[in-house]
């Protein structure tokens, strides 16, 4: 059997001439490739809205009626194909995986989109992959009664002789054993992943109480020998049973995603959690199939789901949406009870948020000058930035343990809080809590800016004065002032790397939540406080006192440490491998390292209109820093809780009305009094 290198040319005579069912597996298989090719070729409708493939397979359906020796032919080839292929396989593993692995099947479906596949196998889910593309599912589904009726008859094979004879059963339906073989292993599939310890320590005891994933075999034993012996009422009743075991199967598969909720998420245990679900939904499908009085509109349906699997497994995005959805939305609370100490709701909260951005201000003052100091040693690119990053990250933490704030970890932090509230936005009592809490952020990064800069810019021109009156000269040298006039003006670059920057502190805020949801689902905060050789080098108390200091410090320290390393190496990486010079530019930084220029160059500089480019630049800085870090934190924190198009419209018309008639309300503290706000005093 020979075939033409353009298939879609191929005519139907030409197709049926080359039918040969004593053809080697491969051509036969290849055979049923073209002729799916032939169906859906001019994939259109016509004028009464009937796909082209239905229409197709009605031509060729009337040419096999027509020409016996042709119908032989193609009853022989598909029904050769049927019994050699692994029928079973086909129902019981397409769309699923044998991999325990997210990273495992992601793998499997890459090597499925840029390998070639064999038409040489017995695998028919894996044939599958040739033989159906996007959009055949949909004309599969609309084929009418009568058609499937005059497939069924192509399709059945001859009786044997000896029952003829005997006044046997003239049909023998090819489908129904590998449909119970499938039924057995998607059941025994099922058996396996609920008895898993992985999954079983996490389903509620209250669920696998009545041991449903153990009696699940059982049950569809009986169920598959009432069908074969022909008892419909006894089947009917064990069916019954059957189906309630699959639901409290599922049900307590669902448990497990309450235990990942309180007790940190798994990408890898969601991913067979939702393999389970999905069996069990498999078998629910089988059974139906097995039970039903006209089953061939059941396998047609049941076949095009699989169609539609098959082409879903080619897919990488719908693996890892999925899977990680909950992972983000975990990350995202996790960061919302962390954000929550970024905002300020009260002039007193306000003043104390302050004090706090001063301090943090004095900090980043000694960070600035350290900055330039470990320029001055003249390392290289690499090193250079590894102890920039050191500097930056050990300044951070400080910071941290000393309760101060930096302004620009805020936004990342507070996104996910204001997000939390996204869910109470449909009315309008719920978007107005929701707009106060957004006024109640504005302001608190206001504060934070403004107590970093307060401090930072007066700490760094005192050491430059004492400098020159100690010693005859500043730290920071005339040369190294003009290049940084040079570097934070508007006119260069500075809006990009700005913008830039604000993308890593949203990463230290994704960061800070996959450590401490790390920390939580392994228990490392109860194994800091009982396991038996820590206890014996700290003793008890110490390590209670431990392990509840950092369950309560775990995401702070990995924010301030990664997003201290990233300032410092991810520009010198960017750049070694992009090939763009790439620097990073945080306002608090900016404005210590203008003030020591300002020192370094003399007064005369502040007249210059070099200088309030630089101003200008800063204040692009902090813009960017602060609305790239929240915008980024903020869509993901809607997408995770599924915040409707529409609710998004509103909320920001209800912003902008608020803005409109309340603006002072976005700098200074405001008090509710019904549906109003106030200003307050205390």
């Amino acid at each position: 059997m020979k075939f033409s290198a353009r298939a879609r040319a191929w005519d139907l005579p030409a197709l049926l001439n080359a039918a040969d069912p004593r053809a080697s597996r491969a051509e036969r298989h290849l055979w049923l490739v073209r002729l799916l090719e032939w169906l859906r070729h001019g994939d259109a409708v016509d004028d009464a809205g009937t796909p082209k493939p239905l229409l197709r397979l009605a031509l060729l359906l009337k040419a096999l009626d027509q020409q016996p020796a042709y119908r032989a032919s193609v009853r022989a080839m598909l029904l050769s194909i049927w019994r050699e292929g692994d029928v079973a396989g086909l129902f019981a593993d397409v769309g699923f995986t044998h991999r325990r692995e997210l990273l495992g099947e992601a793998v499997a479906r890459l090597r499925l989109r840029w390998l070639p596949i064999t038409p040489d196998t017995d695998d028919l889910a894996l044939l599958f992959h040739l033989l159906f593309v996007h959009g055949d599912a949909p004309w599969i589904t609309q084929i009418d009664d009568d058609t499937l009726a005059r497939l069924g008859d192509l399709l059945e094979a001859e009786p044997p002789p000896v029952a003829a004879a005997a006044g046997g059963s003239p049909r023998i339906d090819p489908w129904r054993e590998p449909l119970w073989d499938a039924m057995r292993a998607v059941a025994s599939q099922i058996h396996a992943a609920g008895l898993s310890s992985h999954l079983r320590q996490r389903m509620s005891p209250a669920l696998l109480a009545g041991r449903p994933f153990a009696q699940l075999p059982t049950a569809l034993a009986r169920v598959i020998d009432q069908i074969e012996h022909g008892e419909h009422t006894q089947a009917l009743t064990a069916s019954t049973y059957l189906r309630a075991l699959l639901q409290r199967c599922h049900t307590a598969a669902d448990s497990v995603h309450e235990h990942l909720e309180e007790h940190g998420i798994s990408v890898n245990i969601v991913f067979e959690v939702d393999q389970l679900h999905a069996r069990t939904r498999r078998l629910d499908a089988l059974l139906e199939c097995a039970l039903s009085p006209s089953p061939a509109r059941d396998v047609t349906r049941q076949l095009a789901h699989l169609i539609e699997l098959t082409e879903e497994r080619r897919s990488l995005g719908a693996l890892f949406a999925q899977q990680f959805s909950l992972l983000a939305r975990k990350v995202v609370e996790r960061n919302a009870e962390t954000g929550e100490h970024y905002i300020t709701r009260t002039g007193r909260e306000f003043r104390a948020m302050l004090r706090k951005a001063a301090g943090g201000g004095v900090v980043l003052a000694v960070t600035t000058l350290a900055k330039f100091g470990i320029a001055a040693l003249g390392l290289g690119a690499f090193w250079g930035g590894v102890w920039a990053g050191l500097n930056y990250a050990t300044s951070f933490v400080v910071i941290h343990l000393l309760h101060f704030t930096v302004a620009t970890k805020q936004p990342a932090m507070t996104a996910p809080a204001m997000a939390a509230q996204l869910q109470d936005v449909s009315d309008d009592a719920g978007l107005a809590e929701f707009i106060d809490e957004v006024a109640n952020l504005v302001r608190s990064q206001i504060a934070g800016i403004a107590g970093n800069l307060a401090l930072v810019t007066p700490v760094v021109l005192g050491v430059q004065m004492l400098s020159v009156w100690t010693f005859g000269r500043p730290l920071i040298g005339a040369d190294t002032g003009g290049h940084v006039l040079q570097s934070l003006t508007l006119l260069g670059p500075t809006a990009l790397y700005a913008a830039f920057t604000g993308v890593l502190l949203f990463a230290s805020s994704l960061i800070a939540g996959w450590v401490e949801n790390f920390f939580v689902y392994h228990q490392l905060d109860s194994a800091l406080a009982w396991n038996p050789r820590i206890l014996a080098r700290l003793g008890s108390q110490r390590a209670q006192r431990w392990s509840a200091w950092w369950r309560g410090n775990i995401s702070g320290m990995a924010a301030n440490v990664s997003l201290g390393l990233m300032l410092g190496i991810v520009p010198v990486l960017v750049s070694f491998f992009v090939g763009l010079p790439m620097e990073v530019r945080h306002v608090t930084l900016s404005t210590g390292q203008l003030a020591a220029a300002t020192v370094a160059l003399g007064w005369p500089v502040l007249g210059t209109t070099a200088f309030w480019w630089c101003v200008a630049g800063i204040a692009a800085t902090a813009v960017l820093n602060l609305s790239v870090s929240f915008g980024l934190a903020m869509r993901l924190a809607v997408r995770a809780r599924g915040v409707a198009l529409k609710d998004r419209r509103r909320i920001y018309a209800a912003i902008w009305r608020r803005f409109a008639a309340h603006p002072l309300s976005f700098l200074f503290p405001f008090r509710k009094m019904g549906s109003e706000s106030i200003f307050r005093e205390n």
